[in-house]
């Protein structure tokens, strides 16, 4: 008798344990940090307290705790718009953002848990195409932090629409469409041909400057040498012996042995008298 004792008394307090561990499992839940929750419950509906990290107290079975993540997180959209010279422009936004931790039951009525999935996509889609229309394509490549904030003021106001914060915006990609790449690749071969006929003028312009430095400078010679001849008749004989001297040389260079006249090379003694 008194093992089945001992035997009943260890049934008991091994099915209180596990009734005790049963309500500690579900009698409380537990909210992460960066997290904060809500409960549901099936007497009074959706509750409007609020649960920061740590432990709470719920009713098992009658309430069930809503979950939300109120941390700052990232999320890419891609979108493809016009701007404002009609050109095709391919755009990745890195959004970062969070819901409004004091309306979590609001944003569960409307939206659910997955917000973001519903919103968002649209609402980036909209204001960044409505900005980007106000851009050229050479304006949006050189104002890119002026873009990102006029998106972001613009998707800040629409989202809070939707009870959620928007903490950042950034353009991570920007591309533009085949026909612009095709128009800058023309321009470009076209401003590649411009200079080169630009350079081809101011080669001519340089060429037609040493010629006429060249002309003046054998009109300058020729009227030295016509003055130097009139005033000094020997000069003449100086520059036939110059050149006899430069026909001297280039015959001495020549494997041919030629027999030259004084007539040719000029050297004619009795020239003068």
């Amino acid at each position: 008798m008194a093992q089945i004792e001992s035997a009943k008394r260890l049934i008991s307090l091994g099915s209180a344990g596990l009734f005790g561990l049963f309500l500690i499992k579900n009698c409380f839940f537990t909210v992460e940090p960066g997290h904060c929750a809500i409960k549901f419950s099936k007497f009074f509906g959706l509750q409007e307290e609020k649960y920061k990290e740590g432990w709470h107290f719920r009713i098992p079975y009658f309430e069930t705790p809503i979950d939300y993540n109120i941390q700052t997180r990232p999320r890419q959209i891609k979108a493809s718009t016009a701007n404002r010279d009609m050109q095709n422009v391919l755009l990745t936004l890195r959004v970062l953002h969070r819901p409004y931790s004091d309306e979590l039951p609001t944003i569960y009525r409307t939206l659910g848990i997955d917000y973001d999935e519903k919103v968002l996509p649209s609402i980036v889609n909209e204001t960044m195409r409505s900005v980007v229309a106000q851009y050229t394509a050479s304006q949006l490549m050189s104002q890119r932090d002026q873009v990102s904030f006029k998106i972001r003021q613009a998707l800040d106001q629409r989202a809070a629409q939707f009870k959620i914060a928007i903490d950042d915006v950034s353009i991570t990609e920007l591309t533009f469409g085949k026909e612009y790449l095709e128009a800058i690749e023309a321009k470009q071969v076209a401003q590649q041909e411009a200079e080169r006929a630009k350079f081809v003028v101011e080669q001519a312009r340089e060429a037609k400057k040493s010629i006429v430095i060249k002309a003046l400078g054998e009109a300058k010679s020729i009227e030295l040498v016509g003055k130097s001849a009139l005033t000094n008749p020997a000069f003449l004989d100086v520059r036939r012996i110059e050149y006899a001297r430069e026909i001297s040389a280039i015959l001495a260079e020549s494997r041919n042995h030629i027999m030259l006249s004084s007539d040719i090379l000029k050297m004619d003694a009795t020239a003068n008298k």
